[in-house]
């Protein structure tokens, strides 16, 4: 029997719980074994860099995950050079690990922007995604996208930046073990 797996990709600038109830929502929904959180090297849509390192958001999601024993860590995009193309990706997974269901995890800020994605028409023949509501996004698309049910949480990295430059708490808003190491390494300050 094929091994079901989640891939839950972003830049997790930092990871947040919005991302931890995705995943755990995603997971129970389908009945998945595992669920991978995927960090792009070099996300294609978005320009604007935060100032941390690719090792910085590593640790962050492995502490993000670390009491959750069927959350992973996949490096496969950190590994590999260039902009992280989902359909590059996808590609390879399924090369490397052929007797593997993957599954797209997505939010309605992405299935609003599926139409832009690189190679978007051969993707969606060799994966099934699976969205997300996301307030203020939309998630209706023309695309096959199987949607499940979540609770909506109003929030993201750029809001947790933010949040962070300006002094404001972000207790609660990320694992505690990411908060320590944000206030360690003095992340996000500037």
């Amino acid at each position: 029997m094929k091994k079901r797996v989640g891939i839950l990709g972003g830049t997790f600038d930092p990871p947040h719980v919005g991302h931890l109830i995705i995943a755990n929502e995603v997971f129970h929904a389908l009945c998945l074994d595992e669920v991978r959180f995927m960090p792009n090297r070099v996300p294609p849509h978005k320009e604007k860099k935060s100032g941390t390192s690719i090792e910085d958001r590593i640790e962050m999601i492995k502490r993000s995950i670390s009491d959750h024993d069927h959350f992973k860590l996949e490096t496969i995009e950190i590994e590999r050079e260039g902009p992280s193309y989902t359909f590059d990706t996808i590609q390879l997974l399924k090369k490397q690990e052929p007797n593997h269901e993957f599954f797209f995890i997505i939010g309605a800020d992405m299935i609003e922007y599926l139409p832009k994605w690189y190679r978007i028409d051969e993707l969606m023949k060799i994966i099934q995604f699976v969205g997300v509501k996301r307030p203020p996004y939309n998630e209706k698309t023309s695309y096959n996208v199987k949607l499940i049910d979540s609770p909506e949480i109003f929030l993201s990295s750029s809001i947790l930046r933010e949040r962070i430059r300006k002094g404001i708490s972000c207790k609660y808003l990320v694992h505690d073990k990411v908060l320590d190491y944000i206030e360690k390494n003095r992340l996000y300050r500037t």
